[in-house]
């Protein structure tokens, strides 16, 4: 693959970021102490284009690729660092929308994808459950068939969106006899339906724009046209095709929040003196300064190739989990560089670089753990 960008993909990326300093940061501290979500700047995104990037032209989107919409996420972290926003925009297309528009009905696709370009409903993906994260197979969640009509009873938590959504993308069991592979179908549950509860919203240490909630299924009934795919195929088909997008694409976000950081950086160590100079002018600066450029160049590239791999129908399972593991990891080293490189003023939260390493953190452990990525690349290697 060729690492540069096109013109237009270099002009369409600066938009976003100019959207995002004019539209976005603005009010960002605020938004983050109150741990609100915004509908306002929810809209103006919406707007702007970004709620329907990789959405099919047909169904009001943009049809945006896997590597242009990865761009967008990043230069909207970069440009408006609210990465509860960006969790909530990258839930939205990734494991929100893109079920729905890989694997739905053309009644499905035209009742509810394009409400979700226009950003009138946000997408939500509920498979996570209180004793089953990376053990998906786990799930207790069920449904059972009567007629035409499966009645869904269980629990979901850690939901992006959960509360924020007209439609939920709901994973529950279906065959309790079979191996994981087959026992696993996906619903699109409405969320108005009878039996359905938004059972808790969860504190979170980072991302607190964003609402993750906590949902409860009780005796909730579902017609058999609100199967997502086909019976018995959630957890390879829709659950793993949903992972997939998170890793390659979702995870850019924290890229942009890395090169945020590096420029704030580099500002405060030529502002900031020490002794008669600059901070800068200093060894131990500069080494941070580099390896925080080091870091935000792999990061980048790695998540580039791995959505360019996706985007050209090659083998990339592996190298997502890469970019996924590094990126990750990479992003809290480099914002605790960050809050050591602005001392004193790195603690608190006038220079937001403390609220980085707050919002990085999330990028180790969701959508796939750190230790589940090196288990998936060891895999590859060892057999």
């Amino acid at each position: 693959m060729d690492p540069r960008l096109t013109d237009e993909q270099e002009a369409f990326a600066a938009s976003v970021r100019d959207f995002a300093k004019q539209h976005v940061e603005p009010g960002i501290v605020e938004r983050d102490h109150a741990g609100t979500w915004d509908g306002e700047v929810w809209k103006r995104v919406a707007d702007f284009g970004l709620a329907g990037l990789p959405i099919p032209e047909e169904y009001g989107g943009s049809g945006a690729d896997v590597l242009t919409t990865g761009l967008a996420l990043e230069a909207l972290a970069y440009g408006g660092r609210d990465a509860g926003l960006n969790l909530s925009l990258g839930a939205h297309l990734t494991i929100g929308a893109m079920p729905i528009a890989l694997n739905g009905t053309d009644e499905q696709k035209q009742r509810w994808l394009p409400r979700m370009a226009a950003g009138e409903t946000v997408g939500a993906f509920a498979i996570t459950e209180p004793e089953a994260g990376s053990d998906t197979a786990g799930m207790k969640t069920r449904a059972e068939q009567h007629g035409d009509t499966w009645v869904l009873n269980g629990s979901k938590t850690f939901i992006t969106n959960g509360e924020l959504a007209d439609v939920v993308t709901v994973i529950a069991r279906t065959d309790p006899e079979a191996p994981a592979g087959q026992a696993f179908t996906a619903f699109l549950v409405e969320t108005d339906s009878t039996g359905f509860e938004v059972a808790g919203s969860l504190k979170k240490l980072g991302n607190r724009t964003s609402p993750t909630n906590e949902l409860a299924f009780t005796d909730v009934e579902v017609h058999e046209s609100q199967i997502l795919g086909d019976v018995g195929t959630a957890l390879w088909k829709v659950g793993f095709e949903c992972f997939d997008w998170e890793r390659c694409c979702m995870i850019a976000s924290a890229v942009g929040g890395m090169s945020r950081d590096l420029d704030e950086s580099v500002r405060y160590a030529k502002e900031r003196e020490a002794f008669g100079k600059p901070i800068g002018r200093y060894g131990a600066i500069q080494h941070k300064i580099a390896q925080m450029r080091i870091r935000l160049e792999a990061a980048r590239l790695l998540q580039r190739q791995a959505a360019w791999l996706k985007d050209n129908g090659l083998e990339h399972q592996t190298e997502a989990s890469i970019a996924k593991a590094y990126v990750g990891e990479a992003a809290v080293e480099s914002s605790l560089d960050a809050i050591q490189l602005h001392g004193g003023w790195g603690y608190i939260d006038e220079f937001h670089v403390e609220r980085s390493l707050r919002d990085a953190k999330l990028a180790t452990i969701g959508g796939g753990t750190t230790e589940i990525q090196e288990l998936i690349i060891s895999r590859s290697l060892l057999g």
